[in-house]
């Protein structure tokens, strides 16, 4: 198997990992600050862990590597607060799909920032997704599924921005995966306890079972999820990272049909249905041209 091949197969079991984390907050049955604090506080311990292991190995992480950590950090907080919010609102399935729409702004400023120009196809895909948008945000359906479809749209774009912040920074920073998350889930817990009066507030003595459903989601989606993901960034276009990604709202969906029984009306299966054909469609073809155009290089160099 080629090294490209391999990323991509981390950053696919990366993204099927964090999957199920929607799942994991609506089963804590906490608040949503509440859930966000507690996701990266008990991710901490064993991120030092492993930031240190690596550290023994490569060396300490470079200044720069620290500081677009601690600011990944903070967006990251943010992104958890919002994406959280959404899922009280319309439930994980499609909040995550809402999230998810980190693809468009990662592609536009990677163009910006990396000069990793988008196709005109995702140009092209952009206003199809925010049609699908509306549809989830249940404007115009009766039956549409959740407590308030249209704060949940609103709350999964600050997300996706949130999102596609956090991604950028990561892919910023140094080819490590350990030390950046530890430092960022640090600085994120840190800022979600300064932020979560703004978010409703969080439950800093939550019960039982909701403690292991919490440790769950630190362990898996944030701790082992987000270590493959960090790996994978700086290795390869962000467009095709946020692409892979798209695992992650489609089995999110079908795991909250079955596991909560979120049953969401058919407008809004439809928008999802737009949403993420309309992401492949935009992105598929440009990543595409970009690996072909990486392996060339690759046997020039």
């Amino acid at each position: 198997m080629s090294a490209h091949r391999r990323i991509v197969l981390i950053a696919v079991v990366g993204a099927l990992i964090i999957s199920i984390s929607g799942p994991l907050v609506r089963l804590s049955g906490v608040s949503p600050a509440t859930s966000a604090l507690f996701r990266c506080a008990y991710a901490v311990p064993p991120m030092l862990v492993l930031a240190w292991l690596e550290r023994r190995r490569l060396g300490p992480l470079p200044v720069k590597g620290r500081v677009l950590a601690w600011l990944a950090g903070v967006v990251f907080a943010l992104d958890l607060l919002f994406w959280h919010h959404a899922i009280d609102y319309v439930g994980a399935g499609l909040a995550t799909v809402l999230g998810n729409l980190q693809v468009f702004i990662v592609a536009f400023a990677a163009w910006a920032l990396f000069r990793e120009r988008p196709s005109t196809r995702l140009m092209i895909a952009t206003p199809v997704v925010f049609a699908g948008v509306v549809l989830i945000s249940g404007m115009f359906d009766s039956a549409a599924y959740g407590s308030d479809p249209v704060m949940g749209v609103w709350a999964g774009i600050a997300t996706s921005v949130s999102y596609a912040a956090f991604l950028l920074l990561m892919k910023a920073g140094p080819e490590r995966a350990a030390g950046p998350l530890a430092h960022a889930t640090v600085v994120a817990t840190v800022a979600i306890a300064l932020l979560s009066p703004l978010f409703g507030g969080a439950d800093l003595v939550p019960g039982w079972p909701a403690h292991g459903w919490l440790l769950l989601l630190a362990l898996g989606p944030q701790v082992l999820g987000w270590s493959l993901i960090t790996f994978s960034l700086p290795r390869q276009p962000a467009a095709l990272t946020a692409l892979l990604l798209l695992i992650q709202p489609m089995t999110t969906v079908a795991l909250s049909a079955v596991a909560l029984g979120e049953r969401p009306s058919a407008l809004q299966l439809a928008g999802c249905l737009v949403i993420i054909l309309g992401v492949l469609y935009g992105s598929l073809s440009r990543s595409r041209a970009r690996e072909v155009h990486d392996v060339e290089l690759s046997k020039v160099a």
